[in-house]
């Protein structure tokens, strides 16, 4: 096998991400180290466990914000690979607490980097970089001119004669809308840096957003599924959420391990890659699919106010938008279209299916600052290195429900 024997360091190992790729590395034959913090209790993080690869990896106790332990670890797993997974990734709590982003993400890089520049270390990195980089993407005309008098100045301004940005190539401009953002950036541009200055083999992943079972109870997919499994229950009566007209590229996690693999074998060095399923779906008809996976066939949806009526809003279709054709409902259709947008004033959605009415309440408290409207990404780049796209978004709601189904997971 082409990992066999390899040594393999994985900085958060402990993370949705990490844990599925060490549970893969070591299937594969691999050598895998983990740099793992401190825990307090001694307990075995939740992750681990769940992979059941508690004893199947060697354990690095360290920090990256401390480089001494970064080097450390280096010294230690005399890694072939190294991938670079831990981060402060949850978008709200970087505009709680910027500081401790920035010092996570953009510091905890840097000494990476710089300890294996100290010591000489010619490991292939990966960097997970983030779709987030990309930011505020114009989708349309429309939108641009609503973000310029929300925004005040969009920089790097819209190139003159072009009315959208999409799909996103790695050629798109970079406006992060989070300190996260804003944080991956750093690391983005430092980890190239260091090829281009240092000689260090490094290269970018940019992935768009990646789910799955054991993704963290504070992302949306996660927030929407443990509601309906609840709601199937009987333990919740409403779904509560943010925003739902938001549009995100969502790929199964194990489709963008094997991207991870694929760059860590024939990415070029220096270079960038988007990581996607090239298909944008709405926050909305992510808890409607989510609904319909739970038995309950959806007639129609309106406002809390009666308004806005869409009969069967879960209809696919595979029209093509921005060039491109994908799965996408009527619902998700008709708001790329600028025919229909929930706001706050709606206060809510009612979900009438054929044998229930379920309420979506809006919560303002998970509306972000600033919001990304549309993810949406050109896998052209990585496509040309083998990667291929092979769960829908059906496939990552079966996995996350059925995670939920056990009490202690919810």
């Amino acid at each position: 096998m082409k990992w066999q024997d390899k040594n393999v360091l994985i900085t958060g190992i402990s993370g949705f991400v990490g844990a599925y790729l060490a549970e893969r590395l070591i299937k594969e034959g691999s050598n895998v180290y983990g740099l793992v913090r401190r825990r307090t209790d001694g307990s075995i993080p939740t992750n681990i466990k769940n992979h059941g690869i508690e004893n199947d990896f060697t354990q690095i106790t360290g920090d990256l914000t401390d480089i001494s332990s970064v080097a450390n670890a280096i010294d230690k797993s005399e890694p072939d690979y190294i991938f670079h997974l831990a981060a402060q990734s949850f978008v709200p709590q970087s505009f709680d607490n910027p500081t401790d982003t920035e010092q996570n993400n953009s510091q905890g890089t840097n000494n990476l980097l710089e300890a294996m520049r100290i010591k000489d270390c010619d490991a292939r990195m990966v960097f997970a970089g983030s779709s987030e980089e990309y930011g505020l993407v114009i989708s349309s005309k429309d939108q641009y001119n609503a973000a310029l008098k929300q925004y005040g100045s969009i920089f790097p301004d819209i190139k003159e004669g072009i009315t959208h940005e999409l799909p996103i190539s790695e050629t798109n401009p970079l406006r992060p809308m989070s300190p996260y953002a804003v944080s991956k950036v750093y690391g983005d541009f430092l980890t190239r840096n260091y090829y281009h200055s240092y000689g260090l083999d490094t290269v970018v992943s940019r992935a768009f957003n990646h789910e799955g079972a054991g993704r963290g109870k504070m992302f949306v997919t996660s927030v929407v599924t443990n509601q309906v499994i609840q709601l199937k229950l009987g333990l919740t009566d409403k779904i509560t959420i943010g925003n739902v007209n938001a549009f995100r590229d969502w790929t199964h996690i194990e489709d963008i391990i094997n991207g991870y693999l694929l760059l860590a074998k024939k990415g070029n060095s220096g270079d960038v890659y988007n990581q996607g399923s090239m298909r944008t779906n709405s926050i909305l008809s992510y808890i409607l699919l989510s609904i319909e996976q739970i038995g309950q066939k959806i007639e129609s949806i309106s406002t809390l106010n009666g308004d806005k009526v869409i009969t069967n809003p879960t209809e696919l279709n595979s029209d093509k938008y921005y060039g491109v054709s994908f799965d996408k409902t009527k619902v998700d259709s008709m708001i790329l279209d600028d025919e229909i947008e929930y706001t706050i004033e709606d206060k809510g959605i009612n979900v009438k299916t054929d044998t229930d009415n379920i309420k979506i309440e809006f919560n303002p408290a998970r509306f972000r600052p600033a919001e990304v409207p549309i993810l949406f990404s050109n896998t052209a780049k990585i496509q040309k290195l083998g990667a291929k796209t092979e769960h829908s978004v059906s496939d990552i709601i079966k996995d996350q429900l059925n995670y939920f189904i056990k009490e202690e997971n919810r």
